[in-house]
């Protein structure tokens, strides 16, 4: 009798409670996956609570103690992990801790565990010395050195972060703070394409030890998006500059890794980020979602007289 069950029938995701982690979870349910997320003993109940209510088993450890996360990973088919210390911190979480050796003890676990695939979230190249990436690029090493089955996703500038109130783009005030000159173009992406690449990545054959670049569906300088949300909101904005010298000022001025990693994120969006998607899109043939139909969800729609 032919066995048509799924060969990644379970998924471990390390980082279940984050914003990426949290819609990977979605779409990994909505795929019919059995679904275990980590969660920690402080993580927020509501967001434990939405994982629980939408079908995902958690699983209670720490990405520091390489002990906890064996339960999930003895259990797995296939890890992904989007876990990071950038936007949701706690004691004890930092670049260091978290994004390099936590990533790695997850590495580790995945090994000893006998997980067969591992989907490993990351991003493109920055230049110059940038920690974030230096973590990123450690883990890439020890993945591709290992006899893992894995996918390294290097996504370009996601959308819900850089083009949200919480990182200076006021779009419910119609505000805006621009990184440089704001000319420069970027691909911006969705983090719900970043998670059906993600989930798309257990079972395409191009994904098979591949690293892959994402971007968005276009190329659009940040003065171009502001245009696209004044006219969804039917307001002009009110637009501030930090020069690139502040921003570079900014990271050379940093002492330590979180600050001035994100020195150099905001230099990449002054100096502009463009990934060309044509040939990822033959692969994965995943409906991109554009910075318009983002500002369409997030936006009152402008009053017509």
């Amino acid at each position: 009798m032919e066995n048509n069950t799924p060969r990644h029938e379970t998924v471990f995701v390390v980082g279940a409670t984050g914003f990426l982690g949290m819609e990977i979870c979605r779409q990994l349910i909505q795929a019919n996956k059995k679904v275990k997320g980590l969660v920690r003993t402080t993580s927020d109940p509501a967001k434990v609570q939405a994982l629980k209510d939408m079908g995902v088993e958690t699983i209670v450890g720490d990405m520091k103690e390489r002990s906890s996360l064996m339960p999930g990973c003895q259990v797995a088919d296939a890890v992904i992990s989007t876990a990071t210390s950038t936007l949701s911190r706690q004691e004890g979480d930092t670049i260091e801790t978290v994004d390099e050796a936590g990533q790695l003890n997850v590495v580790d676990a995945a090994i000893t565990g006998g997980v067969k695939k591992f989907v490993f979230i990351s991003f493109g190249e920055v230049p110059g010395d940038v920690p974030l990436q230096n973590a990123k690029r450690t883990v890439e090493k020890k993945l591709n050195e290992s006899k893992l089955d894995n996918t390294i996703l290097q996504a370009n500038i996601f959308m819900e972060i850089w083009l949200s109130p919480m990182l200076g783009f006021d779009y419910p005030n119609a505000k805006a703070t621009i990184y440089g000159t704001g000319e420069n173009k970027i691909s911006w992406i969705s983090l719900k394409d970043v998670a059906s690449f993600a989930v798309a990545s257990l079972d395409n054959p191009a994904a098979k030890n591949a690293t892959i670049e994402l971007g968005g569906p276009e190329e659009l300088s940040s003065l171009e998006v502001v245009r696209i949300f004044e006219e969804q909101g039917g307001k002009p904005f009110t637009v501030q500059h930090v020069p690139e010298a502040a921003l570079m000022a900014q990271k050379d001025a940093a002492t330590d890794s979180l600050s001035k990693s994100f020195a150099s994120l905001m230099l990449i969006l002054a100096q502009g980020s463009v990934v060309k998607m044509r040939k990822v899109l033959q692969d994965f043939p995943i409906q991109l979602t554009s910075v318009q139909d983002y500002a369409r969800q997030v936006m009152p729609v402008a009053e017509t007289v």
